[in-house]
């Protein structure tokens, strides 16, 4: 098990939860997280979206809702609606600076091996999974 910060996007909440360890795909590493980098301006920026109203999330993502309009006119507005709330309620595990020692890597991996110590694009977690070309 790991211990993850996780933001859920549909109403604000961060929260740290239990998650099973991550296990590398071919061009990843599983890396033991020694330090987590928090970024004041992106964290914080990630919690305003996710307590903000719907048309809150749309006006800091104007990109996104031509996205939404043209699926709505393609699969309907139900369809679109139940999209919507369902990308929303994915929690998203917050983090994209760590360094630790690297626990595993996977079958495709070189240049890296078990018991490096290195930099990474990682989430705020115990154990997390990076692919290979996102560690220094």
């Amino acid at each position: 098990m790991s211990r993850v910060v996780m933001q859920d996007l549909s109403g604000g909440e961060t929260r740290l939860v239990s998650a099973p360890a991550p296990s590398p795909g071919p061009y990843e590493v599983v890396i033991a997280t020694r330090a987590s980098l928090v970024s004041a301006g992106t964290e914080r920026m990630l919690v305003d979206f996710g307590r903000a109203s719907l048309i809150g999330k749309a006006r800091s993502q104007p990109q996104r809702v031509g996205e939404v309009i043209d699926k709505a006119r393609t699969d309907g507005i139900g369809a679109t609606v139940d999209a919507v709330r369902s990308k929303l309620s994915q929690p998203l595990a917050l983090g994209y600076s760590s360094a630790g020692l690297v626990l595993e890597v996977g079958r495709s991996v070189s240049g890296v091996a078990v018991g490096d110590m290195v930099a990474a694009a990682g989430a705020h977690a115990e154990v997390a999974v990076v692919p290979v070309n996102l560690t220094a």
